[in-house]
């Protein structure tokens, strides 16, 4: 991991600055967007039809899911990450396949919004940059990773060229939908890990639960836990945590790859077996870390003749709130005022769930995401946008982007 060399303030110090503002390229650029709304919205509809794009740029056979695909141009200037993703929530069997328009102004398919339509924005705004004659001079990375709704595993395979790209940058900028409002933008999201609780207790007749030689059952011990982990952690902000799948009884197959299994038991055997499995998110490294320490002290205070462990499987870290991050929504709000499109205010990260971006914490001086397009209902098979936030999100980061690279920042 590169170690941030420089601070936030020395990296917009060092853009080269600008006597004042010129207003041409940007002028540009908001015309270029005008002027493919329509190929906007085919290239859309090109992307929602094929369901996960193929790529062999990096290949993902190490972890197991699609690759991804990288793109880079060497400028100068601050080094600029873009980050998108390739895939849908909808597998291959799904019915919800195509791009179908609504009105002149609505869509509905796959992925329009989450994040077929992000990277729609994404690639709407390099070309205005490149009408505009802005793009050759810039410092740019694109990642498109190709699975993000399920990474595969090691996650640290899986995401080494975003985090290898997050050490190169300066500044991430990522293009989900957030909250599917372009009245906002994400600057910290929760992150996203999973926990697996295993117990045991002494198999027995039923009359002899809670005696010396049987004591409590495994069901009576899972209870214990999960009734616990409500009453101390619950009222934490914006920690959460969601026992998904509970099987329990005499006999428990648990699949953990499908979240699926089954449970033998009887009403008058005391139960030996539970499995207990779940989501943990929180929004920053320090409440991640105290949250585990709680629910492991918890799970090591056993009911009698029962024995519980809990393990944890990191997936996506959280994307803390810092002031870089900040910085960056403020240049981000003005450029929405400038442009005619009014303020841009930050995502509560209740609304906002884990995603790539998160993988630049610590490596970057500033991040943000949600540069996404508005709509609706996105992870249903109801997922529609609103085709008129297409061109307005791709002339706000295009040119949030020509301005972090050339220094014209108010």
């Amino acid at each position: 991991m590169r170690v941030l060399a420089v601070s936030l303030g020395t990296i917009l110090l060092a853009i080269p600055p600008l006597a004042a503002q010129d207003h041409t390229v940007e002028r540009a650029i908001v015309r270029h967007v005008d002027a493919r709304r329509a190929e906007a919205v085919v290239l859309l509809e090109q992307a929602v039809n094929i369901n996960s794009f193929a790529t062999s740029w990096i290949d993902g056979s190490p972890f197991a899911r699609a690759g991804h695909l990288v793109a880079e141009r060497t400028g100068s200037g601050p080094r600029l990450l873009l980050i998108g993703h390739l895939d849908t929530v909808f597998e291959l069997g799904s019915p919800f396949q195509r791009f179908e328009r609504g009105d002149d102004s609505t869509a509905r398919g796959p992925g329009v919004i989450d994040m077929k339509g992000g990277d729609v924005v994404m690639l709407e705004a390099l070309s205005a940059l490149d009408a505009a004659g802005a793009l050759e001079r810039m410092n740019v990375r694109v990642i498109m990773t190709g699975d993000e709704e399920l990474t595969g595993r090691p996650i640290a395979t899986a995401r080494a060229a975003l985090v290898e790209a997050a050490d190169w940058a300066d500044v991430a900028i990522a293009f989900e939908n957030g909250d599917s409002d372009p009245r906002t933008a994400v600057i910290s999201r929760r992150g996203s890990s999973s926990w697996q609780l295993v117990i045991t207790g002494r198999p027995a007749h039923s009359s002899q639960v809670f005696t010396e030689s049987v004591g409590a059952g495994a069901i009576f011990e899972a209870a214990r836990i999960l009734h616990r982990f409500y009453d101390d952690l619950s009222t934490d902000s914006l920690l959460t945590f969601n026992p998904g799948v509970v099987l329990a009884g005499t006999d428990v197959v648990h699949d953990s790859a499908q979240s699926r299994g089954t449970a033998f038991g009887k009403g008058n055997v005391v139960a030996g077996h539970a499995v207990v499995s779940g989501d943990l998110r929180a929004i920053s490294p320090d409440q991640l870390a105290q949250a585990q320490a709680r629910m492991r002290a918890i799970v090591g205070e056993h009911l009698p003749l029962t024995t519980a462990e809990i393990t944890f499987d990191h997936s996506y870290p959280p994307l803390a709130p810092t002031d870089g991050n900040r910085r960056l929504l403020a240049l981000f709000d003005r450029v929405s005022r400038d442009l005619g499109f009014g303020p841009v205010t930050a995502v509560d990260p209740r609304k906002a769930g884990a995603a790539d971006v998160s993988f630049t914490t610590g490596r970057v001086a500033m991040a943000i995401d949600g540069l996404g397009p508005g709509g609706a209902d996105d992870h249903t098979v109801d997922e529609t946008i609103d085709l008129r936030t297409l061109p307005m999100q791709a002339k706000r980061a295009a040119v949030l982007l020509y301005r972090l690279s050339t220094g014209a920042i108010p």
